[in-house]
């Protein structure tokens, strides 16, 4: 844990882990908004239509501002979510309620396990980095193979609309 958070009441640690992601998310959505003015002509281009900004936009795009929402349960989709939300120029009002929702969400999480799984992590490291390191591998590929089983049954199911029969 954070020097800074020890001893620290609970209600203080959440508001200022509140606070933290509020102005990350806010900042990397306005980034978002004014970069698309003139960024898609220079070099970062390809950033901006990459794979993971690519994905993020066709999310919000389908599914709207919940996935703002769901992002800050993420590690780095967040802030692609966020910076998509501007470039597609979501609605203020409509991302910054999603946007509260999920800071509160990401701060509460933070407050309480965020920073344990950090700790427990550095114990972990301390005693043995080996341990640590087939932790992290266990944990990837549990999450790889939940990942692989759901994409594999989507794609074994029938299409529910027409349009989706026509886009395969």
């Amino acid at each position: 844990m954070p020097t800074w958070f020890e001893g620290m009441p609970f209600g203080i640690a959440v508001a200022a882990l509140f606070l933290i992601v509020l102005l990350r998310a806010q900042a990397t959505y306005w980034i978002g908004r004014g970069v698309i003015a003139g960024a898609l002509h220079t070099r970062f281009a390809a950033r901006l239509n990459g794979p993971r900004t690519t994905r993020a936009i066709a999310l919000l795009n389908r599914y709207g501002a919940p996935v703002v929402t769901v992002s800050f349960l993420t590690v780095g989709f967040q802030t692609v979510a966020n910076a998509a939300a501007g470039l597609i120029r979501m609605p203020w009002v409509r991302y910054t309620i999603a946007m509260l929702i999920g800071c509160a969400i990401w701060a509460l999480i933070y407050a309480t396990i965020g920073f344990a799984a950090l700790d427990a992590a550095m114990a972990l490291a301390a005693h043995s980095p080996w341990l640590l390191i087939g932790a992290i591998v266990l944990l990837v590929a549990v999450v790889g193979v939940v990942v692989i089983t759901h994409r594999r049954r989507r794609s074994a199911a029938p299409p529910d609309r027409p349009e989706d029969a026509r886009a395969r």
